[in-house]
């Protein structure tokens, strides 16, 4: 399995409740800031969630 390395791109100020705690979950909290995560189902599925407010890169 690869690697996911996800960045936040936009601001959680008007997003709901559930978009906040995804992003707090991914350890994403300044814009900005990066963070690199194992490849699976479950990481792949939060981003999805909040695919309009992250950047993501693929590494194998």
């Amino acid at each position: 399995m690869g690697t996911i390395k996800v960045t936040k791109k936009r601001s959680t100020i008007a997003e709901t409740e559930k978009a906040r705690k995804i992003m707090q979950a991914l350890g994403l909290r300044k814009t900005g800031s990066s963070k690199v995560h194992k490849d699976n189902n479950c990481i792949r599925g939060m981003i999805n969630k909040v695919i309009h407010l992250v950047d993501y890169q693929l590494s194998r």
